[in-house]
């Protein structure tokens, strides 16, 4: 790429501001950078589906738009969204985009068996992709990109959605084709995926801010990564004490603990006196690439949030359950979804569903919040019944779904204005209460936008706004950060435990470990069953083996998966022999 830039019509600054840089085969180049920061287009006029507005772009030595049919032969280009057709099985799938692609014959036939045993998708051929969990539907998609063994691989956000078992997965694979020369560019919000990247490409507002390799980045982070722990153990009100400490740029949950980043000439000591925290509690750590990638970009929030500042104080944190669920049962036919889930979730705490795809752990979720009847079992919302109690208990809760849910063909404000109606708000109270949240996530430049052409990050501030109208005890909150970038995750997340310093209990599922971290207790649900209960901390705890002295949330997360079906696999040898 040559002096390469895009500028949109309407737009008085530049989506991606004149770029020179070369990205070479046989690895993994990340793409990474906050929500706008110009990825997305970067990918589109790689593939020839946007034409640059300045300077000249090769992909294998051709020009994306002047020779497009000769590029899209050695290409393959895996969108942000699903990008194939859900009515269609896996084969009918992978059979219309072989004919896209023009292969034909006996080479169809040998790539469909290879991509199928590739990918594990050989049993689920005639399965509807509509039907397929999230990390098979990204499976398929990368299948049909690699049909025609393209020299270059366009990945954008592959792995959103994805559990960490399918996107250790689809690792393993693409880094099996960069092994074999494939030119790969991946994009991601997931720091982690970019650490493991040869090179990455850091990107803010269509600008290059940085381009190497990541340990190069993250190494410049030295002596400025810090845990400490809180003598009271209240770890939200260090965080909130942390944020507006001058000499930290940023800071999150992790665990028991708070993460710490340090300013480039702040002293540690000076540090740890302003939060009081003795320095016994207060240890040095290896800096992450996350580190570096938020101190790159001016650090993460700075001050409290408004939002909590709006609401006022529910009754104090206590041991009594708000949310139960017992012996929660969902049987769809013959297919048990849950088999008697049972968990206690108690007020002001945050309780995480983790688990992967297909595990069961949505089927819960919406059973919990009424939307989905339990075949048997009880889900109780403050000793209501749920399917006894609908009105009453819904008045109590607020949601906010995985998918964007709201109405895409009204503005901004309509819908602010609409789901008020729906929680029963009226006249000058909400009047109000809109207003608060127009001023509170800065809407007012977009107030008559459509909610369909937002932004991803303001399409989930808004969702939030909606399921905060009526201030709820009770919040549930499903991937409410599913592909945004880490920047708008602490936002959400700085929400988040100000509400719940408030009063406010919040019941979320995330597929982000680094965001499981935030919750006092997590259950973990495979096949159907909770096979886990605990805090983050005794959840890494049981993961601890010598291979693995220090297990993030991720490794703990797999651990306990295989385990478990160690276990069960030993059981049914046992019951055969």
């Amino acid at each position: 790429m040559n002096k390469t830039e895009k500028l949109f019509p309407g737009m008085d600054s530049p989506a991606f501001s004149p770029l020179d840089m070369e990205i070479q085969g046989g690895a993994v180049t990340g793409l990474v950078g906050p929500d706008g920061a110009g990825k997305t287009t970067l990918m589109r006029m790689l593939a020839g589906l946007l034409k640059p507005s300045g300077g000249t772009i090769r992909v294998a030595g051709l020009d994306p738009i002047n020779q497009g049919t000769e590029l899209r032969a050695l290409l393959g280009y895996m969108p942000q969204r699903f990008g194939l057709y859900e009515d269609l099985t896996v084969q009918e799938n992978l059979n219309l985009y072989a004919s896209l692609r023009g292969v034909e014959g006996e080479a169809r036939q040998k790539s469909f068996e290879e991509l199928l045993r590739f990918t594990s998708l050989t049993p689920f051929t005639q399965r509807l992709a509509g039907r397929l969990s999230g990390g098979m539907k990204q499976k398929l998609g990368l299948a049909c990109a690699l049909l025609g063994r393209p020299q270059v691989l366009l990945l954008d956000e592959p792995s959103v959605g994805v559990d960490p078992i399918s996107r250790r997965e689809l690792w393993e694979m693409v880094y099996q084709l960069a092994e074999e020369g494939m030119l790969i560019l991946w994009s991601t919000s997931a720091l982690d995926e970019a650490e493991q990247c040869r090179n990455v490409l850091l990107l803010d507002q269509g600008k290059l801010l940085y381009a190497g390799p990541p340990k190069v980045l993250t190494q410049s982070m030295e002596h400025r990564s810090y845990l400490a722990i809180t003598p009271d153990g209240n770890k939200r009100g260090l965080l909130q004490k942390a944020i507006s400490v001058a000499e930290i740029s940023d800071c999150t949950i992790q665990g028991s603990a708070i993460r710490l980043i340090l300013g480039k000439n702040a002293n540690s000591d000076e540090a740890a006196k302003r939060l009081g925290i003795e320095q016994s509690a207060w240890a040095e750590v290896s800096p992450r690439f996350e580190d570096a990638f938020i101190d790159l970009l001016g650090g993460g929030p700075s001050k409290k949030s408004v939002l909590a500042e709006i609401l006022e104080q529910k009754e104090s944190k206590s041991d009594t359950p708000i949310i139960e669920a017992i012996d929660l049962t969902k049987t769809f036919g013959d297919f048990s979804a849950t088999d008697q889930i049972n968990f206690q979730v108690r007020r002001g705490e945050i309780f995480g569903l983790l688990g992967p795809n297909g595990a069961g752990k949505s089927t819960t979720f919406k059973m919990m919040c009424g939307l989905l009847a339990p075949s048997s079992g009880k889900a109780l919302v403050l000793g209501m019944d749920l399917q006894r109690q609908p009105v009453s208990a819904r008045q109590q809760l607020g949601y906010m779904a995985q998918k964007f849910s709201l109405y895409g063909d009204l503005s901004l404000g309509q819908n602010l204005s609409f789901f008020s109606g729906v929680y029963g708000l009226k006249g000058k109270r909400r009047t109000e209460r809109v207003q608060e949240m127009v001023d509170t996530f800065n809407f007012s430049p977009m107030l008559t936008q459509a909610a369909n052409s937002l932004p991803l990050g303001f399409k989930q501030r808004l969702a939030l706004a909606c399921a905060l109208m009526h201030r709820p005890n009770i919040l549930f909150l499903d991937e409410p950060t599913s592909g945004v970038d880490p920047l708008t995750r602490r936002e959400f997340w700085l929400h988040i435990n100000s509400m719940v310093e408030k009063g406010v209990t919040v019941m979320v599922t995330t597929h982000f470990m680094d965001e499981a971290e935030y919750c006092d207790r997590i259950g973990l649900i495979y096949q159907g069953r909770m096979i886990a209960q605990g805090s983050p901390d005794s959840l890494k705890e049981m993961a601890r083996i010598a291979d693995k002295p220090d297990p993030t949330m991720e490794d703990a997360f797999i651990h306990l998966i295989r385990e478990y079906d160690r276990a069960k696999n030993q059981h049914r040898h046992e019951g055969t022999a």
